[in-house]
């Protein structure tokens, strides 16, 4: 594969993951191992590589940033929102509420809530710094991590291909990647098929305030007065 090209499809898949959800297909993490192991063979700078994907994961999370601020819950009622599920979008508020800024850089190691936390912090209201700093944390270390696993890996695989024929290994590498996306996709869906079938109720809003528990309905408050009315 030309060098070219392994950049710019790791850039666009990892970009795309947080981005427009697409890593609900295909997670970076893959992306950027099979692009570092391409590296230790000699078929794309690691240097490279590692800067491509600090890039494409700063940027991807804050375009996922900057929709959740413009569109707000629509984005969650759209059609796209809803194929991600209400469960789903409410890990996020959670997170985002119980961490703040810290909550981006745990979503960076999360591939569902990768692609969920960058447009709640926008929904949020969020302070575009505080945001900024925590994407920048977590997209260094991540792309840092799983530079050096695929590296590594690469290199393994070329001292093993010693000992075993190319075709064997290639067909190796294809099943293990294979088999990757496939465990993905089936946690994605049988997650999917756990939400409850019946109407869920309104999703609460970010910035909404727990309403008084010790208010008295009015029904009861009217039987209190008829009970202390001498006259009735």
């Amino acid at each position: 594969m030309p060098e070219g090209v392994v950049y710019l499809l790791e850039f666009l898949l990892v970009f795309c993951e947080d981005a427009l959800f697409f890593g609900f297909v295909l997670p970076g993490e893959t992306v950027l191992v099979a692009a570092a192991a391409l590296a230790s063979a000699g078929h794309a700078d690691i240097w490279i590589v590692w800067g491509i994907a600090v890039a494409a994961a700063i940027l991807g999370d804050t375009v996922g940033y900057e929709i959740g601020k413009r569109y707000g819950t629509g984005l969650r009622a759209s059609k796209l929102g809803q194929r991600v599920g209400e469960r789903h979008w409410d890990q996020a508020i959670q997170i985002v509420k119980a961490r703040g800024g810290v909550s981006v850089f745990i979503g960076r190691w999360i591939a569902l809530l990768r692609a969920l936390v960058p447009p709640t912090a926008g929904m949020a209201g969020m302070r575009y710094r505080t945001f900024l700093v925590w994407n920048a944390i977590g997209g260094i270390t991540w792309a840092t991590v799983y530079s050096v696993i695929g590296y590594l890996a690469g290199k393994a695989a070329k001292q093993l291909a010693k000992h075993i024929s190319s075709a064997i290994l290639i067909a190796l590498g294809i099943v293990a990647v294979l088999a990757i996306v496939v465990v993905h996709v089936r946690r994605h869906r049988r997650s999917a098929h756990r939400q409850p079938t019946d109407p869920a109720p309104s999703p609460t809003p970010l910035h909404q305030d727990v309403s008084d528990a010790t208010a008295v309905p009015a029904e009861a408050s009217d039987h209190l007065v008829r009970d202390q009315d001498p006259q009735q």
